[in-house]
C-alpha cells in the first residue's frame, strides 16, 4: 500500500530541493520476496498504482530493459541504486541486496516501510 499522499501533492510536496539533482520522493510498504532460481536474488514489488504513476511520469529515466535509478531507504539504511519494470506483473521490482537485509535484519515474507526517490 502506498503511504505517499495524492499524486500532484508527491509531485510538489515530494520534490527535493536539490535543484542541481531533484528528486521525487515516494513512500510505501511492500513484502520482500525471493525470486525462485537457485541463489535467487531478493526483492519488493513496488505498488501496481504507484508504478504505473512512476512510469507515466518518469517512464523517460528509464534506461535499458526498464531500468530506473532511484535512492532507496529501509529504516536507518539508505543506498543507491535502480528499480526494474516487470512487464510481467506490470510493476516495478527494487532488489533488496544481502548487506540490506542484514543491517536491517530483514527476511523473506517481511513487510518493510521503503522510501524510494527518484
Amino acid at each position: 500500500m502506498c503511504i505517499a499522499q495524492s499524486s500532484a501533492n508527491r509531485l510538489l510536496g515530494g520534490m527535493n530541493t536539490n535543484l542541481a539533482n531533484p528528486k521525487i520522493t515516494y513512500q510505501f510498504k511492500a513484502i520482500i520476496w525471493k525470486h525462485s532460481d537457485v541463489g535467487g536474488w531478493y526483492f519488493v514489488s513496488l505498488p501496481i498504482e504507484l508504478s504505473q504513476e512512476i512510469r507515466t511520469n518518469l517512464g523517460w529515466q528509464e534506461e535499458g530493459w526498464g531500468r530506473m535509478k532511484a535512492i532507496a531507504t529501509i529504516g536507518d539504511t539508505q543506498w543507491e541504486t535502480a528499480i526494474w519494470f516487470d512487464k510481467k506483473h506490470n510493476t516495478y521490482l527494487l532488489p533488496i541486496k544481502s548487506a540490506i537485509r542484514k543491517s536491517e535484519s530483514l527476511d523473506i515474507n517481511d513487510s518493510v516501510d521503503l522510501t524510494i526517490e527518484i
